[in-house]
């Protein structure tokens, strides 16, 4: 996530949502609530008057740490974007040329306003042209090229068990609300009443089209939905690889779904010829969805098809359909207020269209050149650590510690930006067409992807761009990257004492690289192959601890009658857990062992759980957090913080914290993986 030192975009913010670094420290000092016991309640300690004064924006449905880091970047991109469309020298096909004509035609309203919904009219008329059911296949794979939704989606990506090559993967999809918990949770009263809220939506989006039995077809198109959520696999069991991995042949692909026209699916996707078999994550889905054709009319397929393509395209239409679209996306099941102005529309958009291209400029422009070598050193660090912290556990086996060690020798860093960038010069862009934009990015993207097919995997090629307030681990290439924005104050601060970063930054380092070997991650190898390396007892022991986590999880809620989900958010709180108790490590391998030094009162130490309580800082609405807590495999930010630090002895340490504080947890109901 990035961060650099609070521009004049952040410094036009109201003041509470800015905060400033004590030069030495890099602690927020200004946002520590003294009244708060950080033996007690450490997030709101270390920011409890932040949280008290600072109120989340009008058009957000959260705020935090990494919200302002995406607000300093997005102040940078402006200038970016601004400056290539004022370019009057720019030349057709030019950077400058695509990135200048996107931006000033998202922001053409009048033209937007006058066009209507004109610009879909093509597509409008693919949907009506479907003449029998025997066609949806290839109208999925159309909408699948677009973007624009489909009860499947495919992607082109590596093959779990085989890291070397490429497959096409087939999943579930087809739903309008987030999850299908929204669709079958019956009991709870808050959730069916945004259901009855999305079906009004759906009638109002399709009455903007010009059915005259919006209504009626309203109805139809949730109850399908509902059908299709009956069929769909529980967000936990999305998580698991093993079970998610179903290679079959085309022959087998079409005996699970007989009624679909697999041929015609995959021309229509670019596949044809292309592959032998596909990766299917859930088979049951399939053959339910089979079923699902041909017991529903083609009138209600065809209305579904098209709410969902209108919907796909509304933020890019008129006022009217850009008004609806937000009034339930973003207000109904975000808690919203209002929109976000159109000029962040605009350069969100062209930023998600041209990543790298509007990257490439973006790290020339913003990413200091020593930043990139200062975050590597300290990955390396970090991997001591883990390497340490193999060698010392006390409840793997030699045997599996061989296989962990293995895996981690062959952990790859990235940092900052790809050494090769993407070429955009197949793709046009034309100033007085926002659609046709968005249309052909999307394609372009879709067909990027599909060329990788029949070729060797390309390790360099990144899956954020640098500009991404963000990080990740990838278990198929085995590598952890860590984008430039991530990589700028307060997240991290190249002004302060270190150890403030190993907490801030290095908890996104060690937490990516915990991944590796959280309860998903440690199912891949080294070479980042679907493989089980663990010795039978040790998985049990891994799986055991897992369980306890899960409890103490299950247990926090962040919203009353709605909890965290233990088992759909393991993974990350696994990473989050030993992420930080390798920051603590890492710090020390730094330092190599000498003691850090007290600045404004606080230990090393202390200050590396401060460092971490505020990057993760942040809040958010109601509607947003019950969203989390269904679909999100996060925590909420302040049960990443409180629950890391329960079970860190390193923090009971620092902080003193005995029995009776609330933050105590007995030892032995303490969990620590690595």
């Amino acid at each position: 996530m990035k961060r650099t030192i609070l521009g004049s975009l952040i410094l036009g913010l109201a003041c509470s949502h800015a905060w400033a670094a004590e030069p030495g420290s890099g602690i927020d000092a200004a946002g520590i609530d003294q009244q708060v016991r950080a033996q007690d309640d450490f997030f709101r300690y270390s920011q409890g008057k932040w949280l008290s004064g600072v109120e989340i924006p009008a058009d957000r449905s959260s705020w935090g740490a990494f919200n302002v880091a995406q607000e300093n970047v997005e102040g940078q991109l402006k200038s970016i974007i601004e400056n290539a469309e004022r370019d009057k020298a720019r030349k057709p096909g030019s950077d400058a040329q695509k990135i200048g004509d996107y931006y000033a035609s998202f922001m053409d309203e009048a033209r937007r306003n006058a066009l209507g919904l004109k610009p879909l009219k093509a597509e409008q008329a693919r949907i009506a042209a479907l003449s029998g059911k025997q066609g949806i296949a290839a109208l999925v794979a159309h909408l699948n090229r677009i973007d624009a939704g489909g009860p499947l989606d495919m992607s082109v990506r590596q093959d779990a068990k085989d890291s070397t090559r490429y497959v096409v993967g087939i999943r579930q999809s087809g739903l309008g609300l987030p999850n299908r918990d929204y669709f079958l949770s019956d009991k709870d009263a808050r959730l069916s009443d945004i259901r009855a809220k999305y079906q009004l939506h759906v009638e109002k989006m399709l009455a903007l089209a010009g059915h005259a039995q919006a209504a009626q077809e309203a109805g139809q198109i949730v109850a399908l939905e509902t059908g299709i959520a009956r069929a769909h696999w529980s967000a936990v069991e999305n998580r698991d690889p093993v079970k998610t991995y179903n290679k079959l042949s085309l022959a087998e692909l079409k005996a699970l779904m007989p009624g679909f026209d697999w041929d015609a699916y995959l021309k229509g996707v670019g596949a044809a010829g292309k592959v032998d078999s596909v990766v299917v994550s859930q088979p049951s889905y399939l053959a339910a969805l089979d079923k699902l054709i041909e017991a529903t009319p083609l009138p209600v397929w065809k209305a579904y098809f098209e709410f969902h393509m209108i919907s796909s395209f509304a933020p890019y239409l008129s006022q009217p359909l850009v008004d609806e679209n937000f009034a339930f996306r973003g207000a109904v099941l975000a808690g919203t207020r209002e929109n976000r102005a159109l000029q962040k529309r605009a350069i969100a958009e062209v930023n998600r269209a041209l990543g790298e291209m509007v990257g490439k400029a973006y790290v020339k422009e913003y990413f200091p050149a020593e930043r990139k070598q200062q975050v590597a050193e300290m990955a390396q660090n970090f991997i001591a650590a883990f390497r340490e912290g193999i060698e010392t556990l006390e409840w793997m086996s030699p045997e599996t510690k061989l296989q962990a060690q293995a895996k981690l020798a062959k952990i790859n860093v990235k940092v900052g930006y790809p050494d090769k960038w993407r070429d955009y010069s197949k793709l046009k862009v034309a100033r007085n067409d926002l659609v046709g934009n968005v249309l052909r990015s999307r394609e372009f993207t879709h067909n990027f992807s599909i060329d990788k097919l029949g070729k060797p995997v390309d390790r360099s090629a990144w899956s954020m761009t640098p500009q991404t307030v963000n990080a990740y681990y990838s278990p198929s290439l085995n590598e952890v990257v860590f984008p430039a924005a991530r990589l700028q104050y307060p997240l991290y601060d190249a002004k302060a004492e270190p150890a403030v970063n190993y907490g801030a930054v290095g908890i996104s380092i060690g937490h990516e690289i915990s991944h590796a070997f959280d309860d998903k991650g440690s199912q891949y190898d080294g070479d980042g192959n679907l493989r089980n390396w663990w010795t039978t007892e040790d998985g049990e022991k891994f799986a055991a601890r897992g369980k306890m986590l899960v409890a103490q999880y299950n247990s926090y809620s962040p919203v009353p009658g709605y909890n965290v989900n233990g088992d759909l958010t393991l993974g990350e709180n696994i990473a989050d857990n030993a992420g930080l108790i390798m920051a603590t490590r890492a710090y020390r391998i730094y330092m190599k062992g000498q003691p850090g030094p007290v600045i404004d009162g606080y230990t090393a130490e202390q200050r590396i759980f401060m460092g971490m309580a505020q990057a993760r800082r942040g809040k958010g609405r109601d509607a947003f957090l019950i969203q989390q807590v269904k679909s999100d495999p996060h925590s909420p930010s302040e049960f990443r913080v409180n629950g890391s630090l329960k079970n860190h002895p390193g923090f009971y340490d620092a902080f003193g914290v005995k029995d009776g504080d609330k933050m105590y947890l007995p030892p032995e109901q303490r969990v620590i993986f690595w």
